[in-house]
């Protein structure tokens, strides 16, 4: 893997990866994480609500999640490779920074129940670890392309 931090690249490679993310995220979201919301904080008025304006900054929200999945899978295959530990690693360590913090937050604060918990955070762990997967193979067909392309100018030039 290419130990130099390409922008263009991490871009590239995070909006595909954020195609991902945001349908597993609206996917939980509405029928699971909404229902709970209405249900478990029914006294909150208009909690859980979706609206243009509140879609677009989860989006947004989902966009800086994605970018820290790629990042965080970037720096794993920088020291174990690109490879299934890294992107073990990098799901895991994801899902507990963004998912298992933020989830066990809500049920201590009792904004969510603790059962539910149960629902959300294996289908969380999904997301990220196949997030990971996406940016593992996105960053091999980069690396293997610039390996083409490498080889193709050293064959012109002794040509």
């Amino acid at each position: 893997m290419n130990k130099e931090f390409v922008a263009k690249d991490f871009i590239i490679i995070t909006v595909v990866v954020s195609l991902w993310v945001n349908a597993s995220e609206v996917f939980r979201y509405f029928l699971f994480v909404r229902p709970e919301m209405h249900s478990y904080l029914s006294v909150v008025s208009n909690v859980a609500d979706m609206s243009w304006g509140i879609f677009a900054i989860w989006g947004l929200w989902d966009t800086l999640l994605t970018a820290l999945y790629v990042f965080l899978f970037w720096l794993c295959a920088q020291v174990f490779g690109n490879n299934t530990k890294s992107i073990t690693i990098s799901g895991v360590m994801s899902w507990c920074f963004f998912f298992v913090l933020f989830w066990v937050g809500m049920a201590n604060m009792n904004l969510s129940s603790w059962s539910y918990l149960v629902t959300v955070l294996p289908m969380a762990l999904v997301e990220t670890l196949v997030a990971s997967y996406i940016a593992s193979k996105l960053y091999l067909r980069k690396s293997h392309n610039k390996l083409s392309q490498k080889d193709a100018q050293t064959t012109n030039a002794s040509a």
